[in-house]
């Protein structure tokens, strides 16, 4: 993969979401149409973290879902930058999620998002995606996304 370095403000004229609920801070590596690599610094300071768990804070798996789900979004919209091509303003929403959970993620840690590309069948595209810190691995399973055009 090529590093790469796209930050917040890239990344939010990229995919629509915003805080609270981009998910995603900077994409470190990319290989156009295959893999991304990209990060999540973990604040004490988010909002989910106040109720899930009181004192004992960890990040709710669907919003590890979530962030890779982003980051397969990313690697769609920045490969197509990569040959020249715009993206279309179409949104891709998460259709459908195969996830294994394994451990909790909790404020302070560096979250690594991994999405790589299986297979694209028109307006679904599926990924392969992995998320883990620098000590263990966190979260694994197969992502669907599905465009919708704007």
């Amino acid at each position: 993969m090529s590093r790469v370095d796209v930050g917040p403000q890239e990344i939010m004229q990229i995919l629509p979401h915003r805080d609270p609920f981009l998910f995603v801070d900077r994409v470190l590596e990319l290989q156009v149409d295959e893999q991304v690599l990209a990060q999540r610094v973990l604040r004490e300071d988010e909002p989910h973290f106040a109720g899930h768990f009181p004192g004992r804070a960890i990040m709710p798996g669907v919003l590890i879902t979530e962030a890779l789900a982003q980051t397969s979004g990313l690697l769609l919209a920045l490969s197509a930058m990569e040959r020249g091509e715009r993206p279309q303003g179409d949104i891709f929403y998460l259709a459908r999620a195969d996830m294994k959970w394994t451990e909790p993620v909790t404020p302070g840690e560096t979250l690594l998002l991994e999405a790589r590309l299986q297979r694209n069948l028109g307006p679904l595209t599926a990924f392969r995606v992995r998320a883990y810190t620098r000590k263990k691995d966190v979260a694994s399973g197969n992502l669907t996304l599905a465009r919708v055009e704007a």
